[in-house]
């Protein structure tokens, strides 16, 4: 039995990143705009991927699971490294090294743009934070008279023992 069931499970998973890296790269933009409404539905587009990815891999490993029996090797942990050296025909072994690198490059790029996502969103709080620390009134700014040294305690704009 070749190995084309798994490849076309993986070809599967790198479609479905490759759709979440677009839709990653489509959230950068709306972060950048600050969209609140074109992102939620964007999240909720991307919590379809997420599904389907689910459902893939668990594709992709009943994949690796039927191939195996074929061969007749049990392994507890079915790596592609295991199947690489495993496999006799080269070219097959080569079409899959392949699939599994483009899948891992994929992924990589995935994660970068969701850590500048992470980092863009980080700062838009830090920036919301500032502006509400700006915003807030001081009590040293409300008495425009010399400061009064007194022993009392400092107390707050509100009086919370009303």
């Amino acid at each position: 039995m070749s190995v084309e069931p798994i490849i076309q499970a993986l070809e599967k998973l790198i479609k479905l990143h490759e759709g979440l890296l677009d839709s990653a790269s489509q959230k950068t933009e709306l972060i950048k705009e600050g969209s609140v409404d074109k992102l939620q539905t964007l999240l909720v587009k991307e919590h379809k991927y997420v599904q389907a990815l689910e459902q893939a891999e668990i594709k992709r490993q009943k994949a690796v699971e039927v191939w195996l029996e074929n061969q007749g090797i049990t392994l507890s942990h079915a790596t592609i490294t295991a199947i690489l050296e495993i496999l006799i025909d080269e070219q097959a072994k080569e079409d899959l090294e392949n699939t599994v690198v483009k899948l891992t490059n994929t992924i990589t790029q995935l994660k970068q743009q969701e850590q500048l996502n992470r980092d863009l969103i980080r700062q838009s709080l830090q920036f919301v934070e500032l502006s509400l620390d700006m915003m807030k009134p001081s009590l040293s700014h409300m008495n425009y008279g010399a400061k009064q040294t007194t022993d009392s305690p400092e107390r707050s704009v509100f009086d919370s023992k009303v």
